[in-house]
């Protein structure tokens, strides 16, 4: 059984973490609400990029002149995964449930015979995923000294992988990252870039069936904006990864510090019990003590 001392002690120890606990909770949800109006922000411009790209490939669909962005390689043997994950722990499962959306998909890949190349963005990415994959690491972009997360910043990640793609290095790539939904719920997601698919998104007007005419030809506007679209879709996953590492932040310390408080009540609790205790046993020493002489 502990000694006073030695709740005491614990006491003051479990106080001082939820105060930790409590200011992480505090700076996270100042820099939840940046981290989110960025990431909403930039979701028209995404998805009005990806209705015009979609109108675009539509009528290039099929064709031998297409940008090898477009067309891809004609084989599937070689993947590059791009896991965007935090550089910072202490925010619940956000980094785990990335690397392991990862982790599933590589793994799938190796059991149908596929090469994987695996490129993080981020120290937990990496931390997590080196022990079973640390031989398919092909490169790692350390954001840890950025404040705020910026277009050169995606920029710097997309031209990394736009030259490994024209060197030849992989046929395939795809990104991984958390889409921000609410403080408690961050989706991880998979998203593939190279080839660019935009199956998911609706052309201009809505409508595939409208002609236009375009000036230039659609290849070279392809050729122009889909490393842009490479670049767009990596600072998407960028802001959506800070806002749902924000959110994950404020609602694993909200969660540590009502653990904290209610162990604080447990330990008092145990506390007061066995100071009664020591009290009791110093008062019966006593009367023994009187009852003898």
């Amino acid at each position: 059984m502990p000694s006073l001392k030695d709740l005491k002690n614990r006491i003051e120890s479990v106080k001082s973490t939820r105060k930790i606990t409590k200011a992480m909770q505090m700076v996270a949800a100042a820099k939840l609400r940046r981290a989110q109006e960025a990431a909403e922000m930039s979701r028209p411009y995404a998805e009005r990029f990806n209705s015009v790209m979609a109108g675009l490939t539509a009528s290039v669909a099929g064709s031998e002149s297409a940008p090898l962005l477009l067309r891809g390689t004609g084989k599937e043997d070689v993947h590059l995964l791009v896991v965007m994950t935090a550089e910072r722990g202490l925010c619940g499962g956000f980094n785990a449930n990335i690397a392991k959306l990862a982790r599933n998909h590589a793994t799938d890949l190796l059991a149908h015979g596929k090469t994987v190349k695996i490129l993080t963005v981020g120290k937990k990415g990496r931390d997590n995923l080196k022990r079973d994959f640390g031989d398919q690491f092909v490169g790692h972009v350390d954001l840890s000294g950025v404040k705020n997360i910026g277009y050169s910043d995606a920029q710097g990640v997309a031209q990394d992988v736009l030259s490994r793609f024209d060197a030849g290095e992989f046929d395939v790539c795809t990104i991984f990252y958390s889409k921000f939904q609410n403080v408690v719920t961050q989706i991880p997601t998979a998203q593939q870039v190279i080839p660019a698919s935009f199956e998911g998104a609706q052309a201009e007007d809505g409508d595939q069936s409208v002609g236009y005419d375009y000036e230039p030809d659609e290849e070279r506007i392809l050729a122009d904006l889909l490393p842009r679209g490479v670049a767009t879709a990596i600072f998407s996953g960028l802001l959506e990864n800070s806002a749902s590492e924000q959110g994950a932040r404020m609602s694993a310390m909200d969660n540590a510090t009502r653990n904290a408080g209610d162990m604080i009540e447990k330990l008092t609790i145990e506390y007061n019990r066995s100071r009664q205790a020591v009290i009791t046993n110093e008062l019966i020493e006593i009367i023994s003590g009187a009852e003898a002489l």
